[in-house]
């Protein structure tokens, strides 16, 4: 843009309320043709809406994003490919699913965070599919980076079919030491929804049965 144009912008904005936080200055309107509604960038979840960070970056309320239109395969595991905590029963903005298996299932934040952490080599974390995969979650809304893996450049990230099995806290309070796990209750172990490569007993990060996922410090 050229600097008249960024006032010009600027200026429209501050006249508009987000319809998520209702405060001014909301610079972002649905892409929708005939809807008025405008948010924040940062208030985009809250609101479930989606941008999509690719071709004309068109952004979408909660009532006309994009939705995927598939029909979640019956199974006895719902839980997050990636945090492995439960997920919805459904396909939601919250809980999404590979088109390619039909069988990955997992949180809007664990594939986000996957998908900044592995590149231009994120694919799906179950068949391994890339092209169909990666267009959906762009369409989806999920932000893609084009830098190498960061396990490439990280030791201490492990390969995923290695899956970490103790508890990283900084003071770890299970009778049984870091490496006892039981599959539910306080020495259930979370592993970090970004890496995968730290965990934590429930108990030892004071994890509430309200929380769904958890990350290490380093990331």
């Amino acid at each position: 843009f050229l600097i008249g144009d960024t006032r010009r912008i600027i200026r429209e904005a501050a006249k508009k309320s987000c319809f998520i936080c209702c405060k001014m200055g909301a610079s972002i309107t649905c892409c929708e043709s005939g809807c008025d509604r405008t948010f924040h960038l940062p208030c985009a979840p809250n609101g479930e809406c989606v941008t999509q960070y690719f071709g004309a970056y068109r952004s979408f309320c909660w009532e006309h994003r994009p939705q995927q239109a598939l029909q979640l395969l019956p199974s006895q595991d719902n839980t997050c490919t990636i945090c492995l905590h439960t997920v919805e029963d459904r396909i939601s903005y919250k809980t999404m699913v590979c088109p390619a298996c039909q069988d990955a299932r997992f949180h809007r934040q664990c594939i986000q965070r996957l998908a900044l952490h592995a590149g231009i080599s994120f694919r799906c974390p179950r068949c391994l599919n890339q092209e169909p995969f990666m267009m959906q979650m762009l369409i989806m809304g999920i932000r893609l980076s084009k830098r190498p893996p960061s396990w490439e450049s990280d030791k201490e990230v492990r390969p995923s079919d290695q899956r970490h099995r103790r508890c990283d806290a900084t003071t770890c309070l299970c009778p049984g030491g870091r490496e006892h796990v039981e599959a539910y209750g306080p020495w259930q172990l979370w592993l970090c929804s970004s890496c995968a490569a730290e965990g934590t007993h429930q108990l030892c990060s004071s994890l509430g049965s309200s929380t769904y996922s958890w990350e290490c410090n380093t990331c």
